[in-house]
């Protein structure tokens, strides 16, 4: 039927955004798991069996191919899934690997040993869960060899971003980059490692700096997406777009309107 994006709320849409930019022939059906968000506090256990109920949701709503746009079940879950759990001619996909490619200028079929890269001192802010898997690291080591990240559990900001207090959303993300440069004072770059991180990006770029590189994953997933499709047309499916939330369709809706500037309706899962 369509292409599923999956978010444990409402932060996917800067991927969604993105990609239906890049693809606007393809449709998308995207799910908000708002009931049970967010998922940066929860156990790996948990977030596996919240991911995979989504997941088989958008499968059975039509969907070949779904994107995890939440780092925290790409980082909890996908591998897990991939594994056991994803049945024949279906596809899931995370938000880390055109991160990887883009920070490593590598392509992920690339494996060639691990070698130097243009970074040295990265700064990952993502949700507990993210960092607590370590995920980011153990991929990035694949591909590079000399790169020091510090990881720094952004507490609270997901919550502020999904009850729409942008105020405190931003006296958090000003406080938890203080933190990260008592750690490492001069990062070259950093990541933005959660989907709902993107509506706080000058935030994070006026708190670090002008001189850091900030990669934020909405426009490097698109046009890995892009890429993908090109090279597996028949997973693009046909259809119409909508939105499913396990969540108050109502609500859920309003809040919608903050991330994409523009009416989105909500319907229950």
């Amino acid at each position: 039927m369509a292409v599923g994006i999956f978010d444990s709320g409402l932060g996917g849409l800067t991927v969604l955004d993105a990609v239906q930019k890049r693809l606007p022939d393809v449709p998308f059906v995207y799910y908000a798991d708002s009931a049970h968000a967010p998922y940066g506090v929860r156990t790996a256990d948990d977030i596996y069996d919240l991911t995979t109920k989504a997941t088989q949701a958008l499968f059975d709503a039509g969907c070949d191919l779904v994107i995890l746009a939440c780092n925290t079940a790409s980082a909890a879950a996908l591998r897990r899934m991939q594994e056991g759990w994803v049945p024949e001619g279906k596809r899931v996909l995370g938000v880390f690997v055109p991160l990887i490619e883009a920070l490593t200028e590598r392509s992920w079929g690339d494996n060639s040993p691990p070698r130097e890269v243009g970074v040295k001192h990265v700064a990952l802010f993502a949700t507990p869960a993210t960092v607590a898997s370590r995920a980011f690291q153990r991929e990035l080591a694949f591909r590079a060899v000399g790169v020091d990240v510090e990881a720094q559990a952004c507490g609270g900001v997901v919550d502020a971003i999904e009850d729409g207090d942008m105020i405190l959303a931003d006296a958090l993300v000003r406080s938890h980059v203080d933190a990260l440069k008592r750690k490492m004072p001069n990062p070259d770059a950093a990541i933005l490692g959660c989907t709902h991180y993107p509506l706080m990006q000058a935030q994070f770029q006026d708190a670090l700096g002008a001189d850091v590189k900030v990669y934020s994953q909405a426009n490097l997933v698109a046009e890995s997406l892009a890429d993908y499709l090109d090279r597996r047309p028949e997973m693009a499916g046909a259809g119409a777009s909508k939105f499913l939330t396990s969540g108050d369709p109502r609500q859920v809706s309003q809040r919608a309107v903050q991330f994409l500037r523009r009416e989105i309706t909500f319907e229950a899962a």
